[in-house]
């Protein structure tokens, strides 16, 4: 192995799981060509995953061999990497909050970015670009309550609002209805029903 694999080895290492690796956060290592052809032949030896066009993340070493890093540490760790807000999709959402039993089979989180796939392994992470009221409260429970009525539509949202009204603590349901001006109007109209009730 090369000194230079064996120096982006070892920065993969010192990081978390699911951070990613790009050519460009290992410049100070190499040119540009040889960090390309090093990462190439560290994925082709199974020591690094190929996540996504020039994205690499570091396999997990796991009681029964390598597996790929969890799918919401490396959406996490992008998210921070390149200043994205991300979240759960409404489908995701709306499960957690008990309004659908349906678990949904693909991983699909939303983002402010650009739409894109990532490949952990078998697993395929779709992140698909959302409005920007999707991410209001993004990381509360308020805001997967959002995410969940932006899921159910206006055909389903009275009964939606029933199930979140049962599920959010007052202060979540207070923030839930401070943050209607940024939502869509339908979505607005809706919430602001839950000021009125006693």
């Amino acid at each position: 192995m090369s000194t230079l694999t064996e120096r982006i080895l070892n920065d993969a290492q010192g990081l978390p799981e699911g951070a990613p690796l790009t050519a460009k956060t290992l410049l100070h290592l190499g040119s540009r060509a040889a960090i390309d052809q090093a990462l190439s032949r560290l994925v082709r030896r199974g020591r690094l995953l190929r996540a996504g066009r020039g994205l690499y993340v570091r396999p997990v070493e796991a009681r029964y061999g390598q597996r790929a890093p969890s799918a919401d540490k490396v959406v996490e760790a992008i998210a921070r990497a390149r200043g994205e807000s991300i979240a759960s999709s409404g489908a995701a959402a709306a499960n957690a909050l008990g309004l659908s039993v349906q678990v949904p089979m693909r991983a699909i989180y939303l983002t402010s970015g650009p739409s894109r796939q990532l490949r952990l392994g078998a697993q395929v992470v779709e992140l698909k670009h959302a409005p920007h009221w999707q991410f209001v409260l993004a990381n509360q429970p308020a805001g997967e309550a959002i995410r969940a009525l932006g899921w159910a539509g206006p055909e389903r949202a009275d009964e939606a609002l029933q199930v979140i009204k049962r599920r959010l603590s007052a202060p979540e349901l207070k923030a839930l209805v401070a943050a209607r001006a940024q939502l869509p109007s339908w979505m607005a109209e809706r919430i602001s029903e839950l000021a009125t009730d006693g």
